[in-house]
This record gives C-alpha cells, structure tokens and sequence, in this order.
C-alpha cells in the first residue's frame, strides 16, 4: 500500500468511527471508487484500533472508573462504577453472538452498494426520528441493565454495512430519553471492548503472518487514525452538547440516495476493487 492510501484509510476511520455515519461502509467504498487495492480486514481492524485508543483517551475518566468497578465487582461490592462497566458487558453480549451466528452460518453477501445505500439511507432517516421525537431525560448514569442489553442488541444491525454502529446505539439510546451527548457517550464506550478483542486477535494474525511490512503500514495507519479519531470524538461531543443530528441525517440521506442512484441508475452494485494489497 503506498502512504496516501494508508493516510486515507486512516483518516477515512478516524472520521467516522464514532460519527453516526458508518466507518464500516466508507472503508469499503473508498477501494472501490478509487480503483485503490482493497486494504483487508487486518488493515481495517488496525485502524479500528487506532480508534480505539482515541477513545480511551478522552474517555480515561470512565475507563479508570470501569477498571474500579472490575475490582469493585470481584469483592462483591454494588457500584456505580461496576453497574456501568456490567452495563457495558451486557451491551457487548448480542453483537459478538450476530457476528458468530453470520460468520458460521448466514454467510450473506453485504457488501453491495445496495445493500449500504438503502441501509445508510434507512437508518439515517430513524436517526433522525429519533433525534427529533426522543426525550433528553436521561443520563449515562442512568443506564439500567436492561436497557443497556436492548441498546447491545440494536448494535447487532451494525454487521450490516451503512447501518453504523455509533449511530444505531445513539439512535437506541435517543429512543430511551438520553441526552444527545450521553447517547454518544455510552455509544463510544461500548466499542471498546468489540474493537479490543478484534484487535487483540488481529495482533496474534500479524505475529504470525510474520509480514513486516504489513505491520508497519498497520501500525501507521492505527496511529494516524488515533490523531484523526480524538479530533473527531473531540468536535462530535462539543457539538452534541448544543445541537442536533441533523448534519449527519443530512450527510447520510444524501450518500444513500447517491450510492442507489449509482447502483440502479448507472449499473455500478458490483463495482470492487481490482485485488486485494499484497
């Protein structure tokens, strides 16, 4: 891969990682609108790491308050700091379970401009209902177990590529009366454990594969996608704070209508890239 590719992977994922606009469908659209080689799903899963840090930093109060709360729940002491680490856990449950159940059994093709257009496209517009009609009563302190394991579950739609996995957890959380910046909040958050075990098992793939220069350009591509994310998770919740989704229903309607147009219209729903990077 040469360096501006693996700057614009990086940066592509740093963007939209925890903005409710899918990482996920952008990094597969960038290999097959610039005719690049497709990165793989190492180099995918080496930026979502970058992100991963990102978040951690700015979250580190909650981090170190969820590592308290290991402790506390060892010695059986009721916390809030262990409520939210379990609240996390069980939000974490669903997904690894969708993503099991798809990988050995379903095997569906998901990745057609089709299937990302009427997905980013659908799922913007619930966003936006959401956004609009949901109450802003609520807190993260507030998460109860229950609604934590329904906000997990919704992040099951997230293995369909355009859903995004931020903006179906914030669109959940929105429906439940949290506040728009909490939403995010507890959305960020529960990507931490996913992304840390993809990238735990990614690092054993890249040891084995013995590939030099592929963890190089893996351990470029995760730190610019760390600098990328922190800007991005920076500016998502300083926005939150005072305004809406709106920006992003706006953005996600107008690239859901693009990629349909582009696959009914113009016969592009294959469009690849030519090979996969070496």
């Amino acid at each position: 891969m040469t360096f501006i590719q693996i700057l614009t992977i990086a940066i592509v994922q740093g963007i939209t990682e925890f903005l409710p606009i899918s990482s996920q469908a952008h990094l597969i659209l960038v290999p097959r609108f610039t005719g690049w080689c497709d990165q793989g799903l190492l180099m995918d899963i080496a930026v979502h790491v970058g992100t991963l840090g990102a978040v951690m930093v700015y979250f580190w109060r909650e981090c170190f308050s969820m590592g308290k709360g290991a402790l506390d729940i060892a010695r059986a002491r009721k916390t809030k700091e262990g409520t939210l680490l379990l609240c996390i856990v069980l939000a974490t449950l669903p997904v690894i379970a969708g993503g099991y159940t798809m990988k050995e059994y379903l095997g569906w093709d998901l990745r057609s401009l089709t299937v990302i257009g009427w997905a980013t496209l659908g799922f913007g517009v619930l966003l936006w209902m959401a956004d609009r009609w949901g109450l802003r009563v609520r807190r993260v302190e507030h998460m109860t177990f229950g609604t934590a394991f329904i906000i997990g579950c919704a992040q099951v739609l997230a293995l369909i590529p355009g859903t995004s996995r931020s903006g179906i957890t914030m669109t959940a959380a929105r429906m439940f009366g949290f506040e728009r910046s909490d939403a995010a909040r507890f959305s960020m958050l529960m990507a931490i454990p996913v992304i840390l075990a993809a990238g735990t098992l990614t690092g054993l793939d890249l040891a084995k594969a013995g590939n030099i220069q592929l963890t190089r350009d893996a351990i470029m591509a995760g730190g610019l996608a760390f600098i990328t994310a922190l800007v991005a998770i920076a500016a998502l919740m300083g926005w939150l704070r005072k305004s809406s989704f709106a920006p992003f229903v706006i953005y996600r309607i107008l690239l859901g209508v693009g990629l349909l147009v582009a696959a009914y219209g113009f016969g592009f729903d294959h469009l690849s890239a030519t090979q996969a990077c070496n």
